[in-house]
């Protein structure tokens, strides 16, 4: 491999790249969500201002695409405990991505079914989300324990887990308002006792 070669694999991608490759991502997960994972992909670099060469370019197959748009929103869950972290209290913080992981999870749902067609299936996809979530509630939930905020015996896991259940009872269409709810309730369980 020529040095000249080597060189523009590490470039880091233009910054107009970047941005079409994360509105083709926003507009892909709405499409999935309306359509379901046949969405068309002419129809979704149409609405993302870019030709189909460039959504190929980024994404190379659907899967590649479906793939993508799961990653993009694991990756936003992730960063968020940063963000939210740097801004709110710990027990708001807690809250805040509590709510986004209830979004998450009906972004997950739509594109699930798509996933586990997947050549191989989303095992491998799904253990390294797995370690990002459950790495963000931890800290999230560790902080909140140093500030007071929440009981000094609850676990991390626990606390998701009562949250995926709630979740997991999607079934209606009023769910995830329901789902908004109960992170309330969950943090309010997870107060210290006097």
């Amino acid at each position: 491999m020529t040095k000249k070669h080597s060189q523009s694999r590490d470039r880091k991608p233009r910054t107009d790249a970047q941005r079409n490759r994360a509105r083709i991502l926003e507009v892909a997960k709405e499409a999935f969500a309306r359509r379901g994972a046949n969405a068309s992909l002419d129809d979704i670099a149409r609405q993302s201002g870019v030709g189909a060469g460039t959504l190929y370019r980024h994404f190379p197959t659907r899967e590649a695409l479906i793939e993508a748009v799961y990653r993009a929103e694991v990756e936003k869950l992730a960063l968020a405990e940063k963000e939210l972290s740097a801004k709110l209290s710990p027990v708001e913080a807690l809250r805040a991505w509590m709510l986004l992981f209830v979004d998450y999870i009906a972004t997950k749902q739509i594109i699930v079914p798509a996933l586990n067609t997947m050549v191989g299936g989303a095992s491998k996809l799904y253990e390294g989300s797995r370690a990002q979530v459950k790495g963000a509630i931890e800290a999230l939930v560790t902080r909140a324990i140093k500030s007071g905020d929440i009981r000094k015996d609850l676990e991390p896991f626990d606390l998701l887990r009562a949250l995926i259940g709630v979740s997991n009872v999607a079934s209606t269409p009023e769910w995830q308002p329901s789902a908004r709810r109960l992170v309330d309730i969950l943090i309010t369980g997870s107060r210290p006792t006097k």
